[in-house]
């Protein structure tokens, strides 16, 4: 039976094949429609190219096909346009002489075939394909936040894709770090849907599902959505995208920080880490070096040991236990030696040394530390370096050895590592003044601030032969700085202050001038200057009672010699004027040769003077005629004359 049933369908469609090719009439296949493609919201031009003279379209149909259906949307007549009641009506005009129906607004829903028919001279009808695109909005990509586990026996959602209001519908493809994904059983599955929205336009929504592996921890997952226009065939690409991958631990480590050599003082963190996520519970352990057992520290976070600041007490051995919770294993890690470098206190010996004057003296320091150490001695007051070296050897001691050495053990390996001690040595002697004498610029009446200095061995104490407020301070233990608070009297200024210091083995003065803030002379034979002061008195040198004081020029004097200079040049100034003025009243006749004699009548020759007034102070003129060397009687105010009388 199966033989005879094939004989009669091969017959059967030889009989239809030959049909076709003989031409029998109403059997031959249409032509393919011509194809408009439009992007949503432009205008479709839908040209009907059934004729070639423009007398041929005066009677036209146009007709929407859809699902096989004919609805009238335009007529023709005369070329006058007119359209039909319905969706296309204010949407639909003519252009091109009437060749062409122009259908602006184009939506998802204009995608069908249009058809335009004449009549005359014969009917014929010419069909249009329009297909509407429309690119869809970027596509938002989400990754799964909770995670996915390694073990999982079946694939996991890592991520979903979504493109909105695209037409037609866009097709997606997804991406692990830059290489498509595909269907593969059990591995990756690719599950999309879409959603037509009223406006025609399509959403589509895309879920990966992969079973993952602990390599993917660090995956970039992303999707591109590809779709048409009619410009060609275009794309979008998501962000990319990473996902929690859970994965058990396998190792547990330790890690320093900072990286190298350590030194006391330094912040250090000893961290836990493992290479499972999440991470197990840490606990930090350190081996008691006595009863070599496991001993746990204190962490402010899981897994963070915090030494601040480190000492040399911390270090040792330290191990890290991650315990994870899913399974309760517990995982440790390898020992690791933490070495906090250190150097010890310094110690000087002798500790407090006491010597005679012209003996010799040697210091010794010590120390420990972790690592090579290096010495050097240095002098307290300067900073010099005396000595590079554990020892230091002082001979012939004078007054001005005694003071502060100190002595620095440093690790030359390690930047910042080191240790000071700092020991005085003294030297046997009476009281060391800081001045013998000195003078100080006063205004009476007001309160004055006095200082005074001395060092010696046994140390000194400090008095005045003024009874006044005093205090001292210790500036070594050798050097004491005493100051008083005085008031400036009449007779304060005639006496001057003295302070006195004194120990065991004798005692030594300082004397204070007082001096009233005066402007006085500078005479070229001067060997000190004074000028305005207000400053308390200050050591500046060392004396003791056998030398004598080096004077210093005190910086008020510019001051003083710069007003002496502006008095002289006023007072010749004025004499000028003067001279200039009897010159042109013709008083001072003066030829172009040389100089002439001034002639006065007989009766007036003894009587011309000329008188030269200043406004300056007593106190300025005085500063000029000290400039000059000449000397004024107390009652002089200040005036000069020139006697011309011979």
């Amino acid at each position: 039976m199966g033989l005879p049933r094939l004989i009669c369908a091969f017959l059967l469609y030889a009989c239809c094949c030959c049909r076709r090719a003989a031409g029998v009439p109403g059997e031959a296949e249409q032509p393919a429609p011509e194809l408009v493609e439009v992007e949503v919201g432009s205008t479709a031009l839908l040209k009907c190219s059934l004729f070639q003279s423009q007398g041929n379209l005066s009677h036209v149909d146009w007709f929407s096909v859809h699902k096989e259906k004919r609805v009238l949307i335009f007529r023709v007549r005369q070329g006058q346009g007119q359209s039909e009641p319905g969706e296309y009506q204010h949407r639909l005009s003519l252009q091109d002489r009437g060749a062409t129906l122009a259908l602006t607004q184009v939506t998802p829903h204009d995608e069908r075939i249009f058809l335009c028919q004449g009549k005359r001279p014969r009917s014929q009808e010419h069909r249009i394909q329009l297909r509407v695109y429309k690119a869809p909005e970027e596509p938002n990509i989400q990754a799964n936040a909770l995670g996915i586990p390694v073990n999982s026996k079946e694939p996991s959602e890592v991520a979903t894709c979504v493109g909105r209001n695209g037409y037609p519908i866009p097709q997606v493809i997804w991406y692990k770090n830059g290489r498509p994904l595909k269907e593969e059983k059990n591995r990756v599955h690719i599950q999309s849907s879409q959603t037509v929205e009223s406006s025609g336009l399509y959403t589509l929504q895309s879920i990966l599902k992969a079973q993952l592996v602990k390599e993917d921890k660090d995956a970039q997952f992303y999707c591109e959505l590809n779709y048409r226009l009619p410009s060609g065939n275009h794309m979008k690409e998501s962000r990319e995208v990473t996902v929690p991958v859970f994965y058990p631990t396998e190792k547990v480590w330790l890690e320093v920080e900072p990286v190298g050599m350590l030194k006391e003082g330094d912040r250090v963190e000893i961290r836990c880490l493992a290479d499972g996520n999440p991470p197990p519970h840490f606990s930090i352990s350190k081996q008691n070096p006595s009863t070599r057992e496991a001993e746990e520290e204190t962490t402010v976070d899981n897994g963070v040991l915090v030494l601040e600041p480190a000492r040399k007490e911390h270090s040792g051995l330290y191990e890290c236990q991650g315990l994870d919770l899913d399974t309760m294993i517990s995982l440790p890690s390898e020992a690791q030696e933490l070495l906090v470098n250190y150097v010890s206190d310094v110690r000087v010996s002798p500790a407090d040394p006491e010597r005679q004057e012209g003996s010799s003296l040697t210091l010794t320091c010590e120390a420990e530390s972790s690592q090579a150490l290096e010495f050097q001695w240095l002098r307290e007051e300067t900073g010099q370096v005396l000595e590079r070296g554990s020892v230091l050897q002082l001979h012939d001691l004078k007054r001005e050895a005694g003071g502060g050495y100190r002595c620095v053990a440093s690790v030359p390996s390690i930047p910042g590592l080191n240790r000071t001690q700092l020991v005085n040595v003294a030297i046997f002697g009476p009281p060391w003044m800081a001045f013998k004498e000195r003078k100080v610029w006063v205004k009476e009446n007001t309160v004055l601030n006095l200082s005074c200095e001395a060092s010696g061995h046994p140390r000194p104490t400090i008095s005045w032969n003024v009874n006044s407020t005093a205090s001292e301070q210790d500036q070594d233990p050798q050097r004491v700085l005493s100051t008083l608070n005085v008031l400036v009297t009449p007779e304060l200024l005639k006496t001057g202050v003295e302070c006195t210091a004194s120990n065991d083995l004798g005692k030594n003065t300082s004397v204070l001038f007082l001096e009233l803030v005066t402007l006085t002379t500078l005479t070229p034979d001067s060997n000190t200057t004074t000028g305005l002061s207000t400053s308390t008195a200050s050591p500046h040198t060392r004396a003791n009672s056998t030398s004598t004081e080096r004077k210093l020029p005190e910086p008020e004097s510019q001051g003083v010699v710069i007003v002496a200079v502006i008095v002289c040049i006023l007072v010749l100034a004025v004499l000028g004027a003067v001279l200039y003025f009897l010159y042109k009243k013709g008083k001072l006749p003066c030829g172009r040769s040389g100089k002439q004699e001034i002639t006065l009548p007989p009766s007036r020759k003894s009587e011309l003077v000329v008188e030269v007034k200043s406004d300056k102070l007593p106190e300025e003129m005085g500063l000029l005629q000290g400039s000059s060397g000449d000397k004024r009687a107390p009652g002089d105010q200040g005036e000069k004359y020139i006697d011309l009388r011979h």
